[in-house]
C-alpha cells in the first residue's frame, strides 16, 4: 500500500498492510462525513474502495462525483452486500446498525469489519486519546476540553461525533499532543479496540434503544470505553452513574452538590479541594453546564494542564453551536437554537436553562424514552408550544391529555418560526426556544442542518 505525506499517515501502511493489501477491495458503508473521510483515506492509501449507501440523492451523487476522482466507486440506493470476491475490509459509518445483514454476511465470510473510528485507531493509537461519551452533555464537554487544551498551548484536534471525522486526522500533515474525541455509542460499538488515556462519561438516560434494544446493552457499550481507559471521569450528579460509584472506585468523580475530586464549594470550582476559578467566570447557561465544566476541568487536569490554563479556558469558552445557542433578538424576543436536544432529557435541560415563560418549538422524529418530566416542564415553563414534523400529532395528544391549552402545529420549521414569534409577543414570553426533543431525520439530514435552518429563519425575521 502506498503512503500519504505526513508522519501519521504512514502508520496505516505498516499496521493495515496485512489486512488491506494494495489494490484489495474495501467497502465503506455509509456516505456521510465519516464514510467520505474513510473512503478518501483508504483510496489515497492504494485500496480499491466501493462506497455504499442505501440512500440516493443529488447531494450524495455530488459526493460520489468528488470521490470518483480518487478512484472510489459509489453504489447509491442499494443496501450493502459483500459481493466482491476479494473483499478484505468493511468500514462502517456510525449510522449503520452493527447487525446490518450485509455486515453479518461479511463477518460470516471472515472479512474484517470495523467502524470509522476503529480504522483511525489502528493508525493513531500511538497518540494520547481523550474520549468523551454519554447520552447528553458530551458535545459541550468535548468542545470545552479541546478549548482548554488549546488555551494551554497544546495541539489537540476535536473530532468524532462532534462533526469532524476521526479519519480526517489521518491526512493531517502536522503532529498533535492529544486527540479529543466525542464518541457516540454507535462509534464505540464498532471500535472496541480504542483504549483512551482519559475517558469521560457525562450522563446516562434511555436513548437509541431502537438501535441497542435494551438499556443494559446501551450502558455496557458506554462502560466498555471507560473500562479500557487509563483514567476515568464520571458525573456524580447523574442518577444512574452516581449509583455506580462502587463499580468505579478509582474514577475521578465530579459533583456540583457534594464533595468530590472536582466539585464546587463557596462559589468556587475546585480540584481536590484546591480553588481553580470562581463559578461566576463560567459563561454557559444552566446548572447542567456547571457539571459539564467540572468534567472538562477534571479531564484537562488529568491531561496535565495547569490550573491557570484551565481557568483561562473555562472563562473564555462561549459554548457550541446548536446547544442553547443565542441566535438573535427581534422586538424584545430572544431566539435560542437548541437543535442538538434530540431526546426528552436534553430538551428538559434546555427548558430549565432559559427564562420562563418561553415559547417552545419542538418535534421531528420521535424517540423512545421517558417523556413525562419534559411534558411537566412544558406546562410549567411554556406560554405556547409549536409542534413540527412526524412527532407533532403524538406530542399534541400528550399535551392535550394534560389539559395544556396553547398547542399549535406547523408543517415545517419555516412556518413554525413566525407563529412562535407571534405567540411570544402575544403571551409576553421573553424567548423562543427551538428544542426539538426529537431526531431530525424526518425533515433534515442532521441536527446541524436543522439548527442552521432555524438560525437562517431568525435572520430572515429580523431583516
Amino acid at each position: 500500500m502506498s503512503s500519504v505525506v505526513g508522519k501519521n499517515t504512514r502508520t496505516l501502511t505498516w499496521q493495515w498492510c496485512e489486512v488491506v493489501p494494495s489494490m484489495a477491495a474495501v467497502a465503506v458503508v455509509g456516505a456521510g462525513k465519516s464514510g467520505q473521510a474513510a473512503a478518501r483515506w483508504l483510496a489515497l492509501g492504494g485500496s480499491r474502495v466501493v462506497l455504499w449507501d442505501g440512500r440516493d440523492s443529488e447531494a450524495l451523487r455530488a459526493v460520489a462525483g468528488k470521490l470518483a476522482a480518487l478512484g472510489v466507486e459509489a453504489v447509491l440506493g442499494r443496501e450493502f452486500v459483500p459481493e466482491a470476491p476479494d473483499l478484505s475490509l468493511v468500514v462502517v459509518s456510525p449510522g449503520v446498525p452493527w447487525d446490518h445483514p450485509g455486515l453479518v454476511a461479511a463477518r460470516g465470510r471472515g472479512v474484517a469489519v470495523t467502524g470509522e473510528v476503529g480504522l483511525a485507531w489502528e493508525s493513531l493509537s500511538h497518540h494520547r486519546w481523550l474520549c468523551v461519551t454519554g447520552t447528553n452533555g458530551k458535545t459541550t464537554t468535548t468542545a470545552l476540553i479541546g478549548h482548554i487544551l488549546k488555551t494551554a498551548g497544546l495541539r489537540a484536534p476535536v473530532c468524532g461525533n462532534i462533526g469532524r471525522p476521526v479519519t480526517d486526522l489521518l491526512l493531517d500533515r502536522e503532529d498533535f499532543d492529544w486527540i479529543v474525541a466525542e464518541l457516540s455509542s454507535f462509534q464505540i460499538e464498532s471500535a472496541p479496540a480504542v483504549r483512551p488515556e482519559v475517558a469521560v462519561w457525562t450522563t446516562f438516560t434511555p436513548d437509541h434503544l431502537n438501535r441497542h434494544s435494551t438499556l443494559e446493552r446501551y450502558a455496557a457499550i458506554k462502560a466498555g470505553l471507560l473500562g479500557q481507559a487509563r483514567r476515568a471521569v464520571l458525573n456524580g450528579d447523574d442518577a444512574y452513574l452516581g449509583a455506580q460509584r462502587s463499580a468505579w472506585p478509582d474514577a475521578w468523580w465530579t459533583s456540583t452538590q457534594a464533595a468530590s475530586a472536582v466539585d464546587i464549594a463557596e462559589g468556587t470550582i475546585r480540584i481536590q479541594k484546591r480553588p481553580v476559578l470562581p463559578v461566576g467566570a463560567v459563561r454557559l447557561p444552566g446548572i447542567h453546564n456547571l457539571q459539564n465544566v467540572l468534567m472538562a476541568v477534571a479531564a484537562s487536569h488529568l491531561a496535565g494542564v495547569e490550573d491557570a490554563a484551565i481557568a483561562a479556558g473555562v472563562a473564555s469558552f462561549r459554548g457550541v453551536p446548536h446547544r442553547l445557542e443565542a441566535v438573535g433578538e427581534y422586538q424584545g424576543v430572544r431566539f435560542i437554537n437548541d437543535s442538538k436536544a434530540t431526546n426528552y432529557d436534553a430538551a428538559l435541560v434546555g427548558l430549565g436553562a432559559v427564562p420562563a415563560p418561553c415559547v417552545l418549538i419542538a418535534g421531528g422524529q420521535a424517540k423512545t424514552g421517558e417523556s413525562g418530566p419534559w411534558l411537566r416542564a412544558i406546562a410549567e415553563h411554556c406560554a405556547a408550544v409549536i409542534l413540527i414534523g412526524e412527532a407533532a400529532p403524538l406530542f399534541e395528544q400528550w399535551l392535550k391529555a394534560q389539559d395544556y391549552p396553547a398547542v399549535y402545529k406547523a408543517p415545517t420549521l419555516e412556518e413554525a418560526v413566525p407563529v412562535a414569534f407571534e405567540q411570544a409577543r402575544k403571551q409576553g414570553a421573553q424567548c423562543v426556544l427551538f428544542s426539538p426533543a426529537c431526531a431530525s431525520f424526518d425533515q433534515f439530514r442532521n441536527f446541524e442542518e436543522r439548527g442552521d435552518r432555524f438560525r437562517a429563519l431568525v435572520d430572515a425575521l429580523q431583516s
